[in-house]
Formats: structure tokens, sequence, C-alpha cells
């Protein structure tokens, strides 16, 4: 129930955990991988103290929404993994203001099912093969630039989104794309995105900073 992690047992709920603050675990997806996991452990005797406490050490999976970044108010989300519209869907879900990069070697059905996500879009970047179509699915409903290479669309997202005035935005990488026209997998595709953001300077201060 939004953030909360809810235990019914005989008609009573009772709170158990919450998933508040932790960037491994946004999104509704998220909370049902933790409930199924929270009740795994519960059937092992594990305490739910114990549980909750672990989720929040929880690091994530790599290229799927994986946080490489963060500089102020902007997060930078690896969802390489996301390689058609359907796993695109949950990334999209899970944030509420969206410099989204998207592309490659396009799928059938394209991204239009993923409509009921595009008011969440501040503004797409799109790359690779898929780009020219992505931007006539887009056309009307989100403003769309044709960057064509991961590290241009990084560069345009990152300097977007430092200027929006949201209490926070993401720059995030969801392809909703197989990777094979420019890059030979999702996991390399994810790595370059991941150096272009670490390479970038408004993250290079953040960083000493912290």
């Amino acid at each position: 129930k939004g953030t909360d992690l809810i235990e019914a047992n005989d008609g009573a709920q009772v709170k158990v955990a919450d998933l508040g603050g932790i960037d491994s675990l946004r999104g509704q997806h998220n909370g049902q991988n933790a409930a199924a996991a929270f009740a795994t452990l519960s059937a092992l005797c594990i305490e739910g103290d114990r549980i909750a406490e672990a989720f929040r050490s929880f690091p994530g999976l790599h290229h799927r929404m994986e946080l490489v970044a963060r500089s102020g108010r902007v997060l930078f989300v690896n969802d390489s993994k996301a390689t058609n519209a359907d796993a695109a869907a949950r990334a999209l879900d899970s944030f509420e203001r969206i410099y989204w990069i998207a592309g490659g070697k396009p799928k059938s059905g394209g991204i239009a099912p993923l409509d009921e996500y595009f008011g969440k879009i501040a503004k797409a970047y799109l790359i690779g093969e898929a780009a020219k179509d992505f931007a006539k699915t887009l056309k009307g409903k989100v403003d769309a630039k044709i960057s064509r290479t991961l590290a241009k669309a990084v560069a345009q997202a990152a300097a977007d989104a430092s200027a929006d005035g949201a209490a926070e935005v993401a720059v995030l990488l969801s392809p909703a794309c197989a990777s094979f026209d420019q890059f030979p997998n999702f996991e390399l595709r994810g790595e370059a995105f991941s150096k272009a953001v670490l390479e970038l300077d408004m993250v290079r201060k953040s960083r000493e900073v912290a």
C-alpha cells in the first residue's frame, strides 16, 4: 500500500516494513517482489524486523532500474534490461518526472502501449534505429528529440533535467528496444550509459562533495 508493506492475517492488517527511500525497491513491481521475499523469509521463521532491515541494504540488480548516480535532485537510472515496452512500463511507473532515453532496435508494437505513462515524461531522447518511429508515436504527446547516440542523449537529458525545478527528476535509460543496432547486448549498453553519466561535470562535482 504505497511504500508500506502490509501483512494480512485472519482479517487483521499490520504494517511490517516501509520501502520508502529505498532506491533499489522503487515501484509497484518491486513492492510485489519485496512482499514475496517477506512471505518466504517469514515462513522460514526469520523475524520481521530483520527482513525489513535487510531490504535497506539490498543493492538492486545491474541494468534493472539501477541508480547509477545522484546529483542534487537529479537521479540517473540505468534500466538497460528493459528491452521491450512491457519492461519499460515498470520503470516509467516508478518515477513522477522523467527525462527518458529510449530507442535501439525496435520490437513489435513499439512504444504505443506506454501511452498511459506519457504524462510523466518531461522530454524523450531517442536513439538508434527506432528513433524516427518513436518520434512519430510521441508527436503531440511528449516533447521529443532525436539524439541518435546514447552519449548525446545522456548529455542532453542531464542538461535539461538539471534546469527542471521539480523536487526530484529522473534521467532514465529504459530503451523499450533491443540493443543490437548499436551495442552487442543490453549489458554493454547499460555500461555505456553509466560511463557517460559518471563523466558528467554535474555528477563528478556531486561525488567530490560527497
